[in-house]
């Protein structure tokens, strides 16, 4: 068990809520953890989410590590500029976050579509991640490919030729009723879907330009599959799945851990979130994962 605090130390992990201009968007992110020695943490949410869905595992991580908790462009708090939204955009995001604001190598932290990020991330830009850790990550397999191609050029051309279809189908989806029952189904214990969830998702939905994010966000698939991403990979990965998730099953993880034998993979009793659904188990194994950078 990793410790990095001494009970008589007086410290505080409250996260501060600051702004980065990139490309002249105004970036949100959270910090914590200042001065703390071991190697920073970034944290990068999934498709709808932003840097609060990590609230609940800043302030154990921050005990160890320096923590950043960022809105990627187009998600909670940050800018929602009429741009081309492409896994390749948040990767660059994340580049030039590491390297003008962490300014060293961080171990980067994703779930989901954040996930894949991280991934793209370590594969391309290898100077400014010094480990990943996936969370019930996206992303396709090599096998995959033609059906999932097919499925995401259909949803694009549908909702390029009838902007009302994305302004209805995004009404629908940010309805707290709506939010709700997904939030159920993508997580394991309905109890952790709490009314303060909901208004986290709903919230930045409300913002000028959300709709038109969402629409972009639909078309961003990449065309890199996972296959190729960690091919290229050579820093240390753990892999910390939600073992009931009905979105990105299991059988992901035990894929990429064929694909990468280094990997770590622990099993978390959660759905889609497991950093929110059991942040004990998470912040655990990650601190400990962390012990040997």
């Amino acid at each position: 068990m990793t410790l990095c605090v001494s009970p008589a130390e007086s410290y505080s992990s409250t996260p501060t809520s600051r702004y980065w201009l990139w490309h002249r968007c105004r970036v949100h992110y959270l910090q914590a953890g200042e001065g703390r020695t071991g190697p920073p943490l970034l944290l990068v949410h999934g498709c709808g989410a932003s840097a609060e869905h990590w609230l609940r595992n800043i302030d154990g991580l921050a005990h160890c590590h320096p923590v950043y908790a960022i809105d990627l462009l187009g998600f909670g708090s940050s800018a929602k500029p009429p741009l081309h939204y492409s896994v390749e955009l948040w990767k660059h995001q994340l580049k030039d976050f590491c390297r003008e604001v962490i300014r060293r190598p961080a171990v980067v932290v994703g779930n989901s579509l954040g996930g894949l990020t991280a991934l793209m991330l370590a594969a391309d830009c290898p100077e400014q991640v010094a480990g990943v850790t996936l969370l019930n990550s996206a992303g396709h397999f090599k096998s995959e490919l033609p059906r999932t191609n097919a499925w995401f050029a259909r949803l694009g051309r549908r909702l390029g030729a009838h902007p009302w279809l994305n302004w209805l189908l995004f009404q629908c989806l940010s309805h707290p009723r709506v939010i709700r029952r997904v939030l159920l189904r993508l997580y394991r214990d309905p109890s952790a879907v709490t009314e303060q969830l909901i208004e986290l998702i709903r919230r930045p939905s409300q913002e000028p330009g959300a709709a038109a994010v969402f629409q972009a966000a639909c078309r961003a698939w990449p065309k890199r599959t996972v296959d190729e991403l960690l091919a290229r990979l050579r820093q240390p990965l753990l892999l910390l799945w939600g073992q009931w998730d009905p979105c990105v099953q299991l059988w992901r993880a035990h894929q990429m851990r064929r694909l990468y034998p280094a990997a770590l993979l622990h099993l978390i009793p959660a759905g889609h979130c497991p950093h929110d659904e059991r942040p004990d188990l998470v912040n655990q194994y990650l601190l400990d994962w962390c012990a040997q950078f």
